[in-house]
């Protein structure tokens, strides 16, 4: 009898979130046969994560799934302001614009990236990402739990369990990919070092049915802050309040003393707290589903070891605050999977995959720092409150900030400074969107003065055509009169030339290439108009000059004009050569 042939995929990718399933629908686009294995036997079954970022439309909309993601989900203008009130129908305290939504910073948001925000749910998200990568080749495998893995020097093999019949077998690949959540076997057995602290706080959430349109209908806001004494306990000590199914299915959520374990409450009870926080003793209420969730604070300070990789959760591990989850997933999967294309066809050699952890650690390690933050910087509210009386009553702090004395006055001032700190958090476009990558597959322009910021670099974007940044967006025309973005204008998996009109000696050398991963955008030609000079006064090279983007979209290269084609040739061959850890691309033109 002979032996069965051991299953076969050039990427194996361990859990099916927003990480996994990104990661294989943008292999199974660059035509890379994947396979992703699930424990669970369902995707997302809870409402999660679900602000989706500027960044994370980008890559939505590179990876072909953004129109699809906008029908599903609550539009940007529903998403802000926030409100923070003694009770969702009591007397609100203040309200805070969040998400660009302001006048002040709706330029800013509208300026910087061809997509806006949305608030789209994990169980909503997850299937358009599966159905999407299925379509287009991924293999998906549920109920199928990761137990371990070996590597060596051509592949790795991968030990799974079949839950259903109890069978364990084999796969094999070129590389592994570990997007199994915080709690990460494969990050554990690849021996990933994780810094940090796990489970420092504690939150109760419940997911409920009520219609509260009368109460939000002239105020839209996906997200409430309450101030209640049923709820003083945590970093917040507020309790939150967030639209699932505007304005019909809510989450509320507060904190817990997690040395006292995970609160045992009736749902009679848990209902009269519900109206007590609605401000509604009538309001039908029906309780859907109850969880306990813990604070972490946490990261790896690597994601990377051989062929196989972490991503997402398993890497960096951090409270739901600033809205940077999901968000931080899906650009680990567009950062990841360009370059496992590019290994797998064998067109980079193994410092591109390695610069994966250079580029992407940093900005996990930042992500979790700044949700932890997020949290710390309620402090100054929570002083304000207790010191008008919160602590006693809601009526003795309302009285309190609304004092007509010097006493009020100077709460008033302190509420004033505390909730605007919070704009740090909900809008937050420089964290969000501005991150700097440096690694072998950044080549630094060696006449660029050290990068300087003129206003915060958590709430402004600051665009750059610096090597490392992200090609900073500007709408072109096309032959038909229709406008995009430059960032349209790129990606897609693969790598772009982008000159100008007089740029013809760069536009030669890429031809020369002959490669199908490498395209060459001339602005100003026939269906790349600049007729609003956008792109002039963002390019930062002169017309004749070129960049290197990658195909996440970031600037690998960027050089001045030169005066033959040979030389452009001999340049770019050079740096593409470096990026990509190929020395088969450099050479001479001989």
């Amino acid at each position: 009898m002979s032996t069965p042939k051991m299953p076969y995929t050039d990427v194996l990718i361990v859990g099916s979130g927003p990480m996994g399933s990104a990661t294989a629908l943008a292999l199974a686009i660059q035509g890379i046969d994947c396979q992703v294995v699930s424990k669970q036997k369902w995707l997302a079954n809870s409402p999660r994560a679900h602000i989706v970022n500027q960044r994370a439309m980008e890559v939505l909309r590179d990876l072909g799934v953004e129109e699809e993601c906008l029908r599903a989900g609550t539009s940007w203008d529903k998403m802000g302001d926030m409100v923070f009130a003694t009770s969702l129908a009591g007397e609100e305290i203040a309200r805070l614009h969040t998400w660009g939504t302001g006048d002040e910073r709706a330029t800013d948001y509208r300026t910087a990236s061809p997509c806006g925000l949305l608030d789209l749910i994990q169980p909503l998200m997850e299937p358009i990402l599966v159905d999407a990568a299925a379509a287009r080749g991924a293999a998906f495998t549920f109920s199928t739990e990761y137990l371990s893995h070996v590597q060596d020097g051509d592949g790795v093999t991968t030990t799974v369990r079949d839950r259903l019949r109890g069978e364990t077998y084999e796969i094999r690949s070129r590389y592994l990919v570990g997007a199994d959540g915080a709690r990460s076997k494969v990050a554990e057995d690849l021996g990933l070092t994780i810094e940090g602290r796990m489970g420092r706080a504690g939150t109760m959430y419940t997911l409920f049915d009520a219609d509260l349109t009368r109460f939000v209908g002239h105020r839209p806001s996906i997200l409430h802050r309450l101030v209640n004494p049923i709820a003083t306990t945590g970093d917040m000590a507020l309790a939150t309040l967030r639209a699932i199914k505007p304005w019909t299915q809510w989450i509320i959520g507060w904190g817990y003393d997690i040395e006292q374990g995970e609160p045992t409450i009736s749902d009679d009870e848990l209902i009269a707290r519900l109206r007590v926080l609605i401000g509604d003793d009538d309001v039908p209420i029906s309780i859907v589903q109850r969880s306990y969730w813990q604070v972490n604070e946490a990261y790896a300070t690597t994601y990377s070891k051989g062929r196989v990789f972490c991503g997402g959760d398993a890497v960096h591990r951090h409270p739901p605050s600033s809205g940077l989850g999901s968000n931080t997933c899906l650009q680990d999967a567009f950062n990841l999977a360009w370059k496992l294309a590019f290994g797998v066809r064998g067109d980079a050699g193994p410092a591109l995959l390695e610069s994966y952890s250079a580029e992407r650690m940093p900005v996990g390690r930042g992500i979790v720092e700044r949700a932890n933050q997020s949290r710390h910087d309620y402090a100054p509210l929570r002083s304000v409150l207790k010191d008008a009386g919160i602590d006693t009553s809601v009526e003795t702090a309302l009285a309190a900030l609304r004092a007509p004395d010097a006493a009020g006055a100077e709460l008033r001032t302190r509420l004033e400074a505390a909730v605007d700190l919070k704009s740090d958090e909900f809008n937050a476009q420089g964290i969000e969107l501005d991150h700097r990558y440096a690694s072998t597959a950044v080549l630094a322009d060696p006449a660029a003065p050290p990068e300087t910021w003129t206003r915060s670099r958590i709430r402004h974007v600051q665009p750059t055509t610096r090597p490392g940044a992200k090609l900073p967006h500007a709408w072109l025309v096309d032959a038909d009169g229709h406008r995009f973005s430059t960032l349209d204008a790129v990606g897609r998996g693969r790598f772009t030339v982008l000159t100008g009109l007089t740029g013809h000696a760069w536009a030669d050398a890429a031809a020369s290439l002959d490669v199908d991963w490498l395209r060459t955008v001339v602005v100003g030609a026939h269906g790349f108009a600049d007729p609003y000079f956008e792109w002039s006064r963002a390019r930062e090279v002169e017309e004749g000059g070129v960049l290197l983007v990658r195909p996440d979209a970031y600037v690998a290269w960027r050089h001045a004009p030169v005066d033959s084609s040979e030389e452009a040739g001999r340049l770019l061959r050079s740096a593409l050569a470096s990026v990509l850890d190929n020395p088969n691309l450099g050479g001479s033109d001989d």
